[in-house]
């Protein structure tokens, strides 16, 4: 963890809502800015006192006390806490929205309490040099011809797997480590499909920072496809060279497999910042079709990884939709390969 470097998101976010932006801050770790939130048109005076008492709640609650309560959707928990439709559109939506990837917030409340505890009591964070730096951490420690690329998979078994090209790779024990759904092709009904949400996030590079601060944008008026921003080059220096700043907007669920979803994102930060988006240099889009997947009511993590006949899977569909449940899975996976090896079943 050390070696990345990460850099930290500032507590809470702000939210773009009656064509302005508004502080919401965490009445815990940023009291002094409580007035503000106070005074954010999110919701009632009543919602943001139910924002505190849930808060406290979720962070003095073990996770496996969180994973135990009733599951129903995210909606339908928010609903019963009391928060208003104004402060559920405005702010939870958005947020959870960047998240889950699930709009609609159908996802399992217990993923939700778990997924706040940690943005209370944890920081959330980023390489100094990108996502990119953990996968690159990990194949550091690789031999030098671990590793094939564009070399699909068409076929597995307890022996080894079949390429696309007629090649048969053989080996004493066969990890799965995909997405849900490849994972559901090669291993058939021993791995469910878990349905997927899509994410896109549309990188532009600015001249200037349209905000200062290492701070998260939320779109609280529901002006349009991207429900959240950040301005990544004030949260790491590194992701943008002197005089030039990067934008990120993400697009969560289906909204992300539109076409036109650049130009959409364009318009709707043109409404935001003005004029000043005209110069702004749109870099690529990126489209994730299985960014994560579908994890609504009953939501039950730590899902089997050793499937039996030397054949394992692992995944963010194995833990938590995160990156943090697929590295957890892979660390499962590994321990029961090793196991296995050791005891002469594969």
């Amino acid at each position: 963890m050390d070696a990345l470097e990460l850099r930290r998101f500032d507590p809470g976010a702000l939210v773009r809502v009656r064509g302005g932006f508004h502080r919401v801050g965490d009445p815990l770790r940023r009291p002094l800015q409580i007035p503000q939130t106070i005074a954010a048109p999110i919701g009632t005076l009543a919602d943001k006192a139910r924002l505190a008492r849930l808060i406290i709640d979720v962070r003095r609650h073990r996770v496996r006390d969180l994973l135990r309560r009733p599951d129903v959707t995210t909606a339908q928990r928010l609903a019963d806490v009391g928060f208003s439709s104004r402060m559920i559109e405005s702010f939870w939506q958005p947020l959870f929205a960047g998240i889950q990837l699930d709009p609609s917030l159908e996802v399992s409340s217990r993923r939700f309490d778990v997924i706040l505890r940690m943005l209370v009591i944890g920081a959330t964070g980023v390489p100094r040099l990108g996502m990119g730096a953990i996968a690159a951490q990990l194949a550091s420690t690789l031999p030098e011809e671990a590793v094939r690329l564009d070399a699909r998979v068409v076929r597995v078994d307890a022996s080894g797997a079949t390429l696309a090209d007629g090649e048969r790779v053989d080996a004493r024990a066969v990890v799965v480590a995909t997405e849900g759904p490849a994972a559901h092709r090669l291993l058939g009904e021993r791995v469910p499909d878990p349905g997927s949400r899509a994410a896109a996030c549309c990188w532009f590079a600015a001249t200037s920072p349209p905000v200062r601060g290492r701070t998260l944008i939320l779109d609280g008026e529901r002006s349009g496809p991207a429900k959240n921003l950040a301005v990544m080059s004030e949260v790491s220096e590194s992701y943008a060279p002197p005089g030039r700043a990067l934008v990120a907007a993400a697009v969560p669920g289906r909204d992300a497999l539109d076409p036109t979803i650049t130009d959409r994102v364009r318009d709707q930060l043109a409404r935001w910042f003005g004029s000043t988006t005209s110069d702004w240099e749109h870099l690529r889009t990126d489209v994730i079709a299985h960014g994560q997947p579908a994890q609504g009511p009953p939501f039950a993590p730590k899902r089997r990884v050793a499937l039996g006949d030397g054949l394992f899977v692992c995944g963010d569909h194995r833990d938590t939709a995160s990156t943090q449940g697929a590295m957890y899975s892979g660390e499962r996976t590994a321990a029961a390969v090793l196991a296995a090896l050791d005891a002469g079943v594969c």
